[in-house]
């Protein structure tokens, strides 16, 4: 665990390196104001097979470890758009592995082989209204009419969604409570289907996220996943990975956060000598440096046990307690160190602030991962 990372990791990195500062990271503060980043970004990611890295060969995907996922994910930081690195990595970690996991060969020629190629996009179809983290809540119908289901209701928070081919939709086929919800895979062309808004968020701005409506939406009943009814569980399952690559987007932001701090610290004068000659700057950063080094170390051995099959779910929710929790207090100090210049949006530590934030809501707040680690600990 010293250095998981072999020489055929390190080469992938420096591939997915030059990509991001080539193709992305120019472009970070205009998409940010455009709001949306274009859609052959998502074709390039494809054809360069960062969606199928740990997916079956069989579908477009390379079936590497998950260390490939992790060098991945990292390299996105390196982007200084976080809008942007969530809409591939739902693309590629969070609407596809379930797919990948359980779906039939005709759903993965359909749905998963396309996906993986960067020719369709997907999106995560979970979150609603009044159920978010609350995913037992689900309010979304499926009702069985022959061979078909005829879904309705709404869904909120969808990374992707004003743009998505298909999504990865969990919709309730049963009775009320976590037994009742199954998931499925739905193409969005279906009549009925219609994309009610764009959310204006505060971060995150250049991927689009949407409340999707469903009305009376028909889709062949052998679309479903698994089994009936056993979505919940599906879907539990498929979060340990979206909040693995939250620790890790966490770690890897922090660290560009700290390079960037220390690349002003040493050109910004104030007083007569650089920012870093003040001690209690450079104090508070390595304080900063240790604990993100900390956070690395936890989220790598999440990773080797998630990687092991293991389904470290203790693991996972530490790592993405502490490592989003962390994020919160560097971005913070980061910003400061900047001063004026970290409040405006030209600087990526302004967009960073805002961005992180986003750590500690999404696939689970800090609360929730509080109250699953409070419960395997047995109060």
């Amino acid at each position: 665990m010293l250095n998981p990372f072999t020489e055929e990791h390190e080469a992938f990195r420096k591939t997915v390196r030059t990509f991001v500062e080539k193709e992305m990271t120019p472009h970070a503060l205009e998409w940010d104001r455009a709001g949306i980043f274009p859609r052959e970004i998502f074709q390039k990611c494809g054809e360069l097979g960062f969606f199928g890295i740990n997916h079956d060969p069989k579908y477009g995907g390379s079936g590497l470890d998950y260390w490939y996922v992790t060098a991945f994910t990292e390299e996105l930081t390196r982007s200084r758009n976080a809008g942007v690195n969530m809409a591939l990595l739902v693309q590629s970690q969070m609407a596809t592995p379930i797919i990948n996991e359980i779906g039939t060969d005709e759903q993965k020629r359909e749905f998963l082989a396309p996906a993986l190629a960067g020719e369709k996009i997907a999106a995560l179809g979970v979150s609603e209204p009044g159920a978010g983290s609350d995913v037992a809540n689900m309010q979304t119908t499926a009702r069985v009419d022959g061979d078909d289901y005829v879904i309705n209701g709404s869904k909120m928070w969808i990374t992707n969604g004003t743009r998505a081919d298909f999504l990865t939709l969990g919709v309730r086929t049963g009775g009320p409570g976590y037994g009742g919800i199954s998931l499925v895979t739905f193409p969005t062309d279906v009549k009925g289907f219609s994309v009610s808004k764009k959310l204006d968020k505060v971060g995150n701005l250049s991927s689009d996220t949407a409340i999707l409506y469903f009305e009376d939406c028909r889709i062949p009943r052998r679309y479903v996943l698994g089994e009936e009814n056993q979505g919940f569980y599906h879907i539990m399952t498929n979060f340990q990975g979206e909040r693995l690559v939250g620790a890790i987007s966490a770690v890897g932001g922090m660290e560009r956060m700290i390079e960037d701090a220390l690349a002003y610290g040493k050109e910004r004068q104030a007083f007569g000598r650089p920012l870093l000659g003040f001690q209690v700057w450079r104090h508070k950063l390595v304080e900063h440096m240790a604990a993100i080094e900390a956070a690395k170390r936890l989220t790598y051995h999440a990773v080797a046990l998630f990687d092991a099959k293991e389904n470290p779910v203790r693991e996972i929710s530490m790592a993405k307690l502490f490592a989003g929790d962390l994020a919160q207090k560097v971005a913070y100090d980061v910003q400061q160190f900047f001063g004026g210049m970290g409040y405006i949006e030209e600087t990526h530590i302004a967009r960073a602030w805002r961005d992180i934030r986003l750590i500690t809501i999404g696939g689970g707040t800090s609360e929730v991962m509080k109250e699953i680690l409070s419960k395997m600990s047995g109060f």
